[in-house]
């Protein structure tokens, strides 16, 4: 065990915690964006529909950057199988819980309500499980891939922790670079784009399949900026290049999010349409941790109360926010006919609602528990 002591990162807290809150603009956008979701406006607006994407684009492969900085940072000060069961209760209680909880009521609200998920009384056996796949792990899935990739980390951390053997060269990768990293993510987007061609042309019907799409694919997109988040707390130097603005890095996000909108608007889901996202959502991820970091390590490297109280309510506002976006977008969404003003209105809807169930929560200790996977203090 890790006797290293290391100043609290304030600003990567705050980073966590507003990727967390940035779902709920995320999902509420979504109803009066271009895209089909279970539920829409009656007509889309531009501005939300890019503000859509824009968060859609970069958000989770930052946040997963972060996950893997600190799940590296417990993996040193606990020994290995008391880490992987600290880890995946923190993150698996919830994932359980939210399921009978959130998303299963979740799944009849939208199945009565919506036309989304069709003729339900009328689909087979195989239909009807690949359906409850989706909804039930719905928004719960990047709760889903951290326990698979806690699970990897355990061989992936123990071989980053092992010093170098007798005759080969230790490095601090200080000789790292944004070319260097950018080019090894865009080949580990085109493996990615390999796998994903190779499954669509031999099974296509497993990428249909919700529980192979995230345990699997979305696990394998995700794998590569949790383990580069475990590397930049063992290495000071990767770290450093994140915190330090890069004027062309940042340039470089900016022509990523155009090739984006570009892509989603052009391509074909029977084209190239997934396999040119991941390249893209490669490297604009990998270019806006530089971003986010540099501008968290500007101006949110500090303690601050409010800080921490987001921190610790950012998983439940995230994992109660998605029930009660359907609401609005089902019963409320309808009787605004100015979608700025309804995307208005549905940020305080659900940040009031979501902010009033966190603290009656917090009193009941049950509850608190089976939220945030914590043994609760006597």
């Amino acid at each position: 065990m890790s006797t290293k002591i290391q100043q609290r990162e304030y600003f990567l807290d705050s980073i966590r915690a507003y990727l967390m809150l940035l779902g709920v603009p995320f999902h509420i956008s979504l109803i009066y964006s271009s895209h089909q979701w279970s539920v829409n406006s009656a007509e889309p607006t531009l501005w939300l529909t890019v503000l859509n994407d824009f968060i859609h684009a970069f958000r989770m492969q930052v946040f997963f950057v972060i996950s893997g900085y600190f799940s590296y940072m417990l993996y040193l000060r606990y020994q290995p199988q008391r880490w992987l069961k600290v880890r995946v209760e923190r993150v698996g209680i919830p994932l359980l819980t939210a399921i009978p909880l959130l998303t299963l009521p979740q799944f009849f609200l939208i199945r009565d309500w919506t036309p989304t998920i069709g003729d339900w009384a009328h689909f087979s056996l195989a239909q009807k499980y690949n359906t409850l796949s989706w909804h039930l792990i719905s928004h719960l899935w990047f709760l889903l891939v951290l326990v698979i990739l806690t699970v990897f980390g355990l061989l992936m951390f123990k071989w980053l922790r092992q010093t170098p053997a007798p005759g080969k060269e230790k490095t601090d990768y200080s000789d790292l670079t944004w070319g260097k990293l950018s080019l090894l993510f865009l080949l580990y987007g085109v493996f990615w784009g390999c796998v994903r061609r190779l499954v669509f042309i031999f099974q296509p019907n497993l990428l249909m399949d919700g529980l192979f799409s995230v345990a699997v694919m979305q696990t394998l997109f995700y794998l590569p900026f949790f383990f580069l988040g475990a590397m930049a707390w063992k290495y000071p130097a990767i770290k450093a290049l994140f915190v330090k603005t890069n004027p062309l890095v940042c340039f470089g996000a900016l022509l990523a999010f155009l090739a984006y909108l570009a892509n989603q608007r052009y391509s074909s889901g029977e084209g190239w349409l997934y396999e040119l996202d991941t390249l893209i959502t490669m490297l604009m991820g990998i270019w806006m941790v530089n971003a986010v970091f540099a501008f968290g390590h500007r101006w949110l490297n500090s303690h601050s109360p409010r800080i921490t109280y987001l921190v610790n309510a950012s998983l439940f506002i995230y994992l109660v926010h998605h029930p009660l976006t359907l609401l609005y977008g089902i019963f409320i969404t309808p009787h605004i006919t100015n979608n700025t003003l309804g995307f208005l209105g549905g940020l305080l809807f659900v940040f009031g609602i979501a902010f009033i169930v966190y603290e009656i929560h917090l009193r009941i200790p049950l509850l608190k528990f089976l939220f945030s996977g914590k043994p609760q203090k006597r």
